[in-house]
Order: C-alpha cells, then structure tokens, then sequence
C-alpha cells in the first residue's frame, strides 16, 4: 500500500485522484504535481513503483504545505481573524455562515437547526388486543 505524507492512498484509484486524499491537494494540484514528476495521472496507485512514490513524496515535501502543515495555517488564519475582532471572526466563533450566506431559509445545519421530515417521528400503531 501506497503512503505519502502519513496518509495512505487507495491501492485501486488512479493516482490523480488518490493524491486529493492527502488534505492540501485537490485535482488540479495533483494534475501539475503528476506532470512535474512525470507519472501519467491514470495509473493506478499500486501500479506505482517505489521510485515513482519517492519523486511524487520529494516534490510534495519540497514545495507544498500538506496535512498537518495546511491544517496548522488554517486554523491559524482563523484565529487572527478572531483575535480582530473582524466580522468574519465573528461569525466563525458563532459557527455562521462566513461568506455572506443567507441564514433566513438556509444553513440550518451548520446553524444546527436540523429539521425532520414530517413524518419521521411517527411510531407504529399498538397491536390491537
């Protein structure tokens, strides 16, 4: 099994697609890492061989901010913005959309107002005697 960056990639995806498993790398990114190493994007993870894996694992560590790096930096940005006081802060500490979403109609779930069906609650009728 196949593992870059602490993660362990799917043995029967394509590659392009297994790197997005790595937090930090979506498709278009795993696109210009796979062209870089020069590893064609539709061969499958196990297909790969360790020189391979090693080329893709040095390019990641050298240029990009993967996993608990990325993590790191996000929470970070988050926190200055809260530590500002900025409207954006603001409404990550209240868990709101940030983004200018609506909150009339919509976002119930992150707001946590999860609403049921109507007829989800309904128990069965007792046995008749």
């Amino acid at each position: 099994m196949a593992r870059l960056s602490g993660v362990n990639l799917p043995p029967e995806k394509h590659i392009e697609i297994a790197l997005t498993h790595i937090y930090g790398i979506g498709r278009s990114l795993s696109k210009q890492i796979l062209k870089q190493v020069g590893v064609k994007p539709n061969i499958k993870t196990k297909d790969l061989d360790n020189d391979q894996l090693k080329k893709i694992q040095d390019l990641i560590n050298e240029k990009y901010k993967v996993e608990g790096e990325a993590r790191r930096i996000k929470m970070m940005s988050i926190k200055r913005l809260r530590d500002i006081g900025s409207w954006r802060g603001l409404r990550h500490q209240k868990g709101l959309p940030v983004r200018g979403q609506t909150t009339r109609i919509n976002s119930r779930t992150v707001r946590g107002n999860i609403r049921r069906t109507a007829g989800s609650g309904k128990k069965a009728p007792p046995a008749p005697k």
